[in-house]
C-alpha cells in the first residue's frame, strides 16, 4: 500500500473558507486514487492535512481533482493551493488560487510550466483541450459597434463567473487604502494647507511615513488643490 501526504491550504481573504465538503483525487502516471475526503469545514488562511492510501504506487502525481458538493446551504470555497508528497519523499505542489462554488469539480495541473508537446500522457492532452473550450466558452467575442473594437460577449461582468470578475474584496480594500491616505495627508497637514510648495523636498516630508507605497496613484485620484512653486 502507498500513503501519499496531502496538504490542502485555503486563500486568506475574507469569507475564502467554506462549511461544504471538499474531496479529493490523486491522478498519476500509472494510476488514481479513490476520492478521498479532505473536510467539511474549512477556514481562511488555513491549511488540512490528511493521508490518502492507494493499493499501489500511482508514479508521478500529474493532476489532483478537487470535489465539492454541499449539504444544505451553498458556501463558495477558494483554494489556494494543494501539496502532496509521495512515499518516496517527492513533493508535487498544485497551484489553484480560484474559486470553487456549486456542486463541482475541478481539475488542477501539477505546477512544473509544460509545452504541448510535453504532454505525453492522454489524461494530460484531455486536460488541456477541455481547459481551451472551456476558455474559449467563457471568453466570447462580439462588436459593440462598427469599426470599434471588439468586446466581451456579456452585457455585465457579474454575468461571468467569479474567478474573472474583478474581485469585490480587492476593491474594498482598494477603497479602505485610499480613505486611509486621505485621513493621513489631512492629520499630516497635507490637504489644508494654503501657502505653495517652496520644493520638492518640502513635499517629501509630507510622505516620509508612506515610503515604499505608490503615491502617484493617489495624487491622480486626489489633484493637488494648491498650487506648485
Amino acid at each position: 500500500m502507498a500513503v501519499y501526504k496531502v496538504t490542502v491550504a485555503t486563500g486568506d481573504m475574507v469569507e475564502a473558507g467554506t462549511n461544504n465538503s471538499i474531496s479529493i483525487t490523486l491522478v498519476g502516471s500509472y494510476g488514481e486514487s479513490r476520492q478521498t475526503t479532505v473536510s467539511f469545514l474549512f477556514l481562511p488562511g488555513k491549511e488540512k492535512s490528511l493521508s490518502v492510501h492507494c493499493d499501489k504506487d500511482l508514479g508521478p502525481i500529474v493532476l489532483i481533482r478537487l470535489h465539492k458538493w454541499r449539504l444544505f446551504l451553498e458556501d463558495a470555497w477558494f483554494c489556494k493551493d494543494v501539496r502532496v508528497t509521495a512515499p518516496s519523499g517527492t513533493l508535487y505542489r498544485f497551484p489553484c488560487y480560484q474559486w470553487l462554488e456549486g456542486v463541482t469539480t475541478v481539475e488542477v495541473r501539477e505546477g512544473s510550466g509544460k509545452k504541448l508537446v510535453d504532454d505525453k500522457l492522454q489524461i494530460l492532452k484531455e486536460h488541456r483541450h477541455q481547459e481551451l473550450a472551456a476558455r474559449q466558452e467563457a471568453y466570447r467575442w462580439k462588436n459593440f459597434a462598427q469599426g470599434w473594437p471588439r468586446c466581451l460577449d456579456v452585457d455585465s461582468i457579474f454575468e461571468l463567473e467569479s474567478n474573472i470578475q474583478f474581485s469585490c474584496i480587492r476593491a474594498t480594500n482598494f477603497t479602505g487604502f485610499l480613505i486611509f491616505q486621505g485621513a493621513s495627508h489631512f492629520l499630516s497637514g497635507f490637504l489644508l494647507r494654503r501657502t505653495s510648495w517652496n520644493s520638492l523636498d518640502e513635499m517629501r516630508t509630507i510622505f516620509s511615513r508612506t515610503q515604499g507605497r505608490d503615491i502617484g496613484g493617489c495624487l491622480v485620484c486626489c489633484p493637488l488643490p494648491f498650487p506648485l512653486n
